[in-house]
């Protein structure tokens, strides 16, 4: 059965209906070509009696037989497509009942390929059934759509719920443990908190009660300590700011006694026999600039 589903792609169940359906289309197109085959048999015996026709006789039997073989034909084509309505009104009336709605693709009634897939499958199926045990058509594999069809669908979709049901509680069941551990801890962290709470409010009365004295005379010798250290760094301002003057004072007298000495290191200087002769030599260099400043003018003049 595993080859079939892979030839026609559908489970055990619908391919068994398959199966059924192609047996009773074989079954009426059997009969219908034995009516073809009788309508042939029926004007050999009754019409081609004589040994000669002529082109007339021919022409109305053939014209008789071919309006007979028409209308079987006809009649086969439309019973068949009555069939095949009747069998999608099965599969749609089925499908309805579960609010489905289901598509047909009209274009792949002609797929070539497709159609030569069912009479392989057709050719496989039916030319082994001496081979295999005989169905018995008269059961039906489907379940009577109003009936056991509903109810077995109806019992898997109740076994369904009752799993997920069961699924439910016992995630209900971990959700309500875990919440009743969350109250637990939620408890526990509100004891605890009032209890900081209550020891905060007895220490902050026993501060109020005993350490207030404490308190204020800390208070009080720090500001003690403060202003001594700024009476402090006042005096040493006014020592620095004395310092500083007296530093001034030296500065200047420094200061003149340098300058006193620069110009009797001058003077010195200008008593000695060195500077004496600078002094004259320079003197004789300007006198000798001066005569040629005067001779260097008065060729300029005679020019």
């Amino acid at each position: 059965m595993s080859q079939k589903k892979a030839e026609l792609g559908l489970n055990e169940h619908h391919q068994n209906e398959v199966i059924n359906y192609m047996r009773f289309a074989r079954s009426k197109r059997g009969l219908r070509l034995k009516t073809v085959d009788a309508c042939f048999q029926d004007l050999k015996e009754s019409r081609l009696v004589e040994e000669t026709f002529t082109m007339d006789e021919v022409m109305e039997v053939l014209n008789g037989l071919q309006s007979v073989v028409h209308s079987e034909v006809e009649s086969e084509l439309i019973n068949t497509a009555y069939t095949n309505v009747l069998l999608l009104r099965q599969l749609f009336s089925q499908a309805e009942k579960w609010y489905l709605k289901l598509q047909t693709d009209i274009s792949e009634l002609e797929n070539r390929e497709l159609l030569e897939q069912i009479a392989e499958f057709e050719k496989a199926e039916f030319t082994s059934s001496s081979k295999k045990p005989i169905i018995d058509i008269t059961k039906p594999k489907l379940v009577p759509i109003n009936e056991g069809g509903t109810t077995e669908l109806l019992n898997k979709e109740i076994l369904r719920l009752q799993q997920e049901n069961e699924k439910l509680k016992s995630r209900l069941k971990t959700i309500e443990i875990q919440t009743t551990n969350a109250l637990d801890e939620k408890s526990k962290l509100e004891r605890t908190l009032q209890d900081l709470q209550i020891d905060q409010e007895n220490q902050q009365d026993f501060i109020k009660a005993h350490d207030l004295d404490d308190l204020e005379n800390t208070v009080a010798a720090l500001r003690d300590e403060f202003q001594k250290t700024l009476n402090d760094q006042t005096e040493n301002q006014k020592s620095l700011e004395q310092n500083l003057a007296a530093a001034k004072h030296d500065l200047l007298r420094v200061q003149e006694q340098l300058s006193l000495a620069e110009k009797e290191l001058e003077k010195k200087f200008q008593q000695t026999a060195a500077y004496r002769n600078m002094k004259e030599i320079l003197t004789k260099k300007n006198d000798q600039i001066k005569d040629l400043r005067k001779r260097l003018a008065k060729y300029e003049s005679e020019d």
